[in-house]
């Protein structure tokens, strides 16, 4: 058994981190600029390119009778595709 042997928990210990420089400072939101065009279109482009990949991954997988690989494929194509268009769109 380890504690005190009255059987009373310790406190947990004093946090090593000092408290923020001003703990009643307002939070506000970060500047956020969009990224450039260029930077867009190359992200866009990998999402596509492991798109294809999955995509391959789910039809060969359904011809292979894997049902739940193939639905695994397709999901992770679905879902990279959404990721590149929100990449484009958003910025």
């Amino acid at each position: 058994m380890t504690g005190p042997a009255d059987g009373r928990a310790e406190p947990p210990p004093a946090s090593a981190d000092p408290p923020p420089a001003d703990a009643d400072a307002p939070v506000t939101e970060s500047i956020r600029e969009p990224r450039p065009w260029i930077e867009r279109i190359g992200l866009a482009g990998i999402a596509i390119v492991m798109a294809v990949l999955f995509g391959t991954v789910g039809v060969a997988a359904w011809h292979g009778g894997e049902v739940f690989l193939a639905a695994m494929g397709a999901i992770g194509c679905l879902m990279t595709l959404w990721v590149g268009a929100l990449t484009v769109i958003r910025g």
